[in-house]
């Protein structure tokens, strides 16, 4: 069963002090929403870090991810596309 990712919100972050460039959230068959996917600039261009949150022992774990490698290259290029997007729609100042 293909995963359908029926929308992309992307918000695009602001800071000249991180390499965090946007915050995504993703609707999966139109009935289950993904928030806080964060875009990130790193050494060998943008990826993508899913949700995540610190565990009393100080280790970050995923909140929510993709099983396969299939599923992951497809969400990956869904929300990059829409940060390419989302930044171009950005008025210049």
């Amino acid at each position: 069963m293909k995963m359908n990712i029926s929308d992309v919100r992307v918000r695009i972050v602001k800071s000249e002090n991180s390499k965090l460039r946007a915050s995504a959230s993703i609707t999966v068959d139109g009935c289950f929403v993904v928030h806080d996917i964060k875009v990130i600039e790193g050494e060998q261009g943008y990826f993508v870090a899913m949700p995540r949150r610190k565990t009393p022992d100080g280790q970050f774990i995923d909140i929510a991810h993709p099983l396969d490698t299939e599923t992951r290259n497809e969400l990956t290029e869904v929300v990059l596309k829409a940060y390419e997007e989302a930044k171009k729609a950005e008025p210049t100042e």
